[in-house]
């Protein structure tokens, strides 16, 4: 049976309402923001703790409506962000591509045994392309844990490449991370 627009309301609703003796945030907001931006996925416990606390729910329901009204429209020039996940199960062949949800974006791996190489590209069509092309800003990608996987500048290709900096393979060490990345301006 499918949902209708009425009963998720209606469902929020008993979520959020429900009030619990001696309720109070049970996840600090950063916690909450890096699961919202997929840059770090809730662990068991957390996720447990959230579902137990109403308030903690309502908190998160209130930075996910600020996050949606502060983010861009996808046909936007403006970029503030791009997330995505390893989705494919281990087939036992290396890793060659991952791309973001928005698809503006791909991390492409070349290499073997140690001697991997990773690539960012920006999508040619992503509305943004030429924004980040012409600006050249510092972007990164950082795994599900915040570790670093590149750094750099887009060169005029759109794309921007640098060895692996980790001991395992990509597939290994992205399913070790939370299986998540973000594409990301990098603060100087």
């Amino acid at each position: 049976m499918t949902k209708t627009a009425l009963d998720r309301k209606l469902e929020e609703r008993l979520l959020l309402g429900r009030r619990v003796p001696g309720d109070r945030l049970m996840l600090a907001d950063e916690v909450l923001r890096a699961a919202l931006g997929g840059s770090r996925p809730l662990t068991a416990n957390e996720r447990k703790a959230l579902q137990g606390s109403p308030l903690t729910l309502r908190r998160l329901r209130q930075l996910a409506l600020e996050r949606r009204s502060e983010r861009p429209a996808a046909n936007d020039a403006a970029w503030g962000g791009s997330a995505g996940m390893l989705r494919a199960a281990d087939s036992g062949s290396p890793l060659t591509e991952l791309c973001t949800d928005d698809r503006c974006w791909s991390l492409h791996f070349a290499g073997s045994r140690g001697a991997w190489h990773v690539i960012l590209q920006v999508a040619a069509n992503a509305p943004f392309a030429a924004t980040l092309l012409r600006e050249r800003p510092l972007l990164r990608v950082v795994d599900g844990q915040g570790g670093i996987v590149l750094q750099g500048r887009l060169d005029l290709d759109g794309e921007c490449e640098a060895a692996w900096p980790f001991a395992l393979d990509p597939v290994s060490h992205f399913q070790q991370a939370g299986a998540v990345f973000a594409v990301e301006r990098a603060e100087v």
